[in-house]
């Protein structure tokens, strides 16, 4: 079965913006519908929307106060619910892997559900539409049409995507259209490219992928930059990262001198899978990689292949190159960052299954419980949100300091909305006459009210 899904969300940061809306369509192999979900969701407190977010969403300042709604505490659990029961499932929808995806773990993450990574356990998985389409691109152009975008450059997003290939009534930016149209699309290809879907299809599977690379064998991987067409890269597996088993090397077989690099020192190493142009690209085998077999390699590329796989030492070199390129990262500052500073532990994930079941007294007194101070902090976090009562007058007064520091910095790359990014989003807004003035003036008085709490 496929489970089709897609998010609209309060802005493009996963760490510090909320799903607004969930939209998903159980069908069974041949797409057709199975069951069909459609749930909102009420803006959390801390949280600041984005103003561009709500112009294009057509969301509006009662839907998000709507008191009817679901908190996102219980909005979490509902798509948690619903993940258990269709599955196992292929979870699936456009650029899902690198946004809708990470706002749900985010989801999860921050209303402190046991299991981060829901879409991936009890035999579902995941496919990202987006990713076939431009595998697509390169291997079955005439599957679909291509449209343009306003500046005559080929476009690849959905909204101008599925009405090019006969889509009728897309209702772009909300998220039960935008499933829909990927459904659309999803049908086209695995009929008008069956040999592409299928490859595709394997790719879901990490362990095929590793087996694929580790064949030896030269591959073609598809990916897309920038604003620039997707295209095909000639490679072979070229080491593993040792901390990181899903870390894989692809060795650039066409850009490459194979045989010097193989006996470059280390800092040549560190550059051939960091500088650009990548002579050595990453591949996250676990986040379905457009990794596609080449039925009749060229003899220059097997020979290459042939040199690099019989050389163990030089791939042990590249994992390790992988392994060192982030480690002097510094380490994240805000919790909400700190998603993936490691697992739970056994005792702190049987605490959280008793969370789900308690009220939010008993909530207050299972947080102190916890050893990981992630959890401590969200769960304090949201006992302040959903029950002030229970928690202590100087954790109340330090949530609002920090809520009110976030709001008002003056940082231009702080990765939330701040009331500056608020009225310059406004302005533009206005001027390019996104919205009516009735409408735009709803929303100056709910950022005016909202920002007001900051007083």
């Amino acid at each position: 079965m496929f489970a089709f899904y897609d998010l609209e969300t309060t802005g493009t940061s996963p760490a510090f913006d909320q799903p607004l809306q969930f939209a998903a369509i159980l069908t069974d192999d041949k797409f057709r519908q199975i069951e069909r979900v459609d749930i909102r969701c009420r803006l959390a407190p801390h949280i600041l929307p984005a103003p561009w977010a709500m112009a294009v969403t057509g969301v509006t300042p009662n839907m998000l106060e709507d008191p009817s709604l679901p908190s996102w505490y219980e909005f979490s659990f509902q798509i948690a619910d619903l993940i258990s029961r269709w599955a196992p499932a292929t979870w699936t929808g456009y650029n899902t892997i690198a946004f809708d995806e990470e706002f749900l773990r985010q989801s999860f993450y921050q209303n402190l559900h046991p299991n981060l990574y829901q879409t991936q356990f009890d035999n579902n998985d995941r496919l990202d539409l987006m990713k076939v389409v431009y595998a697509a691109w390169e291997l079955a152009p005439d599957a679909l049409s291509w449209p343009l975008d306003d500046k005559g450059r080929q476009s690849f997003k959905l909204d101008r995507l599925a009405p090019a290939n006969d889509f009728a009534h897309h209702d772009a930016h909300d998220a039960l259209g935008d499933v829909e149209a990927t459904i659309h699309l999803a049908s086209l290809l695995r009929e008008r490219a069956p040999d592409l879907w299928s490859q595709a299809l394997q790719n879901r599977d990490k362990n095929e992928v590793g087996r694929n690379l580790e064949s030896a064998r030269p591959l073609r991987l598809i990916e897309r930059f920038g604003a620039a067409p997707p295209r095909s890269y000639f490679g072979v597996f070229a080491g593993r990262n040792p901390t990181n088993r899903n870390s894989v090397a692809f060795l650039d077989l066409d850009l490459c001198d194979t045989a010097r690099l193989l006996e470059a020192d280390d800092e040549t190493l560190a550059k051939a899978v960091s500088a650009s142009p990548k002579l050595i690209r990453t591949i996250a085998i676990n986040k379905v990689p457009n990794v596609f077999p080449i039925a009749d390699p060229q003899p220059k590329h097997l020979a290459a292949a042939d040199i690099v796989s019989a050389r163990p030492d030089f791939q042990k070199r590249v994992g390790q190159a992988l392994a060192n390129r982030y480690a002097d990262q510094e380490p994240p500052e805000h919790v909400e960052q700190k998603i993936y500073s490691g697992f739970y532990r056994a005792a702190d994930k049987r605490i959280l299954e008793l969370f789900k079941g308690s009220n939010w007294e008993q909530r207050t007194h299972l947080v102190s419980q916890l050893e990981d101070e992630r959890l401590r902090q969200l769960g304090q976090r949201l006992s302040y949100w959903n029950a002030p009562n229970f928690v202590s007058e100087n954790f109340r007064s330090a949530a609002q300091a920090a809520v009110h520091e976030r709001w008002v910095s003056n940082d231009p790359s702080a990765p939330w909305t701040t009331k500056a990014a608020v009225e310059k989003q406004l302005v533009e807004i206005s001027s390019e006459g996104v919205l009516t003035a009735e409408n735009l003036g709803y929303l100056r008085e709910f950022y005016r009210k909202k920002l007001s709490q900051l007083v």
